[in-house]
């Protein structure tokens, strides 16, 4: 491998990795605004949702979220929290919800980030 494609896969790789992380909310607004209430919400397909999920966390694909969002959120100024397996989707929803009007949507990020931030404590 010669050192200009060297560059250019480096290149690439540092996109990917600024597209995936600059989007995401930082972990104190997650947990502020989960503990007003929001929204959360997984735009994983629904065979991933089966598979493991937040337990008060909405299924939302991420090719349905257009069309069923209203039903879940109706209120555009709802804090509506996302995530799905790696954070790439959730940043596309957020977009898409940004560009519906749904201006307090956030990014938290893959599924390990939200369970990490969004999981309930256990009681005791």
């Amino acid at each position: 491998m010669n050192v200009s494609s060297l560059l250019i896969a480096l290149s690439i790789l540092a996109l990917f990795i600024a597209i995936k992380f600059l989007g995401q909310a930082g972990a104190g607004r997650v947990r502020e605004l989960a503990g007003k209430g929001a929204l959360v919400v997984d735009v994983r397909t629904a065979a991933e949702y089966a598979g493991g999920h937040l337990p008060k966390a909405v299924n939302l694909p991420l090719g349905e979220i257009k069309d069923r969002i209203a039903t879940v959120a109706p209120d555009k100024a709802q804090p509506i929290l996302l995530h799905c397996a790696s954070g790439a989707r959730s940043e596309a929803a957020k977009r898409i919800l940004r560009g519906m009007g749904y201006r307090n949507a956030h990014n938290v990020g893959g599924y390990s980030r939200a369970r990490a931030l969004l999981a309930e404590p256990p009681p005791g």
